[in-house]
């Protein structure tokens, strides 16, 4: 794991609650697409469910780190795609169910007119530093 730094409350900004202001640190740079609501063949799992998107939409996420040897632990950087803003409580718990409420990475929301199909709620890609 890389040694990252989490500044939550920079001079003159308001603290943070569900994120990180600033995450930095040195080390190889990993960068995850966004992630889909599909399982291993490629079907949608949770269809109209947000919770169900997000537990798919998180798991295709750990694994994807995986592959690069890293953990959510070195996740520096979410954003998060939803096409109703509705659905980000149920984002937001299934990424605590996989990152501590310690070590939150820094995160953007946008909603979004439409994902490459109306089936999908969301789509969240994920970027991460490992030590050199």
């Amino acid at each position: 794991m890389a040694e990252l730094t989490r500044i939550s409350a920079p001079d003159g900004v308001a603290p943070a609650a569900a994120y990180t202001h600033v995450v930095m640190g040195t080390g190889r740079f990993v960068a995850v697409s966004g992630q889909l609501a599909l399982d291993e063949d490629g079907k949608l799992v949770g269809e109209g469910d947000p919770a169900a998107q997000a537990r798919q939409v998180f798991e295709n996420l750990r694994r994807c780190l995986a592959s690069a040897g890293a953990t959510f632990d070195d996740v520096v950087k979410l954003t998060f795609f939803v096409t109703d803003m509705a659905y980000m409580p149920a984002v937001r718990a299934a990424r605590d169910e996989h990152i501590s409420s310690d070590r939150l990475p820094a995160a953007s929301a946008v909603q979004v007119a439409a994902l490459v199909s109306p089936d999908f709620l969301m789509e969240i890609e994920a970027f991460a530093l490992l030590p050199e």
